[in-house]
């Protein structure tokens, strides 16, 4: 990823982050730091959230494992309209994509509350 496009994605990621923590507050709905998601709803994540174009790399040492925390340099985005119609749970998460896998985040703590791979 060239840095003009990181630095905007950087720079959207925490102007929406603040949206959808405001967004979560106003509908009651609150990220946790584990989201229990069946087979059929990680499949239905996988295909509205995935976009292999924008993995991004972590830091050495790092693992995507649910409880541990994205470090500050791998950008998140809120969820999109598309997932959180089909998945209403995802609605106060982020996510990222990192080590081919789509990662749920809570945008509160930076906490991985789910890790989806293919």
């Amino acid at each position: 990823m060239d840095k003009r496009r990181l630095i905007a994605v950087a720079a959207a990621a925490v102007i929406s982050s603040v949206s959808v923590v405001c967004a979560a507050a106003a509908t009651g709905a609150q990220p946790t730091d584990k989201l229990g998601l069946s087979k059929d709803q990680q499949l239905t994540a996988w295909n509205d959230l995935y976009m292999g174009s924008l993995n991004q790399k972590t830091p050495a040492g790092f693992d995507a494992i649910v409880g541990a925390s994205m470090p500050r340099g791998v950008v998140t985005a809120p969820v999109t309209p598309r997932a959180v119609n089909d998945l209403p749970t995802l609605r106060p998460y982020a996510f990222a994509m990192v080590q081919r896998k789509l990662v749920i985040v809570n945008p509160i703590d930076r906490k991985i509350a789910a890790v989806i791979a293919e």
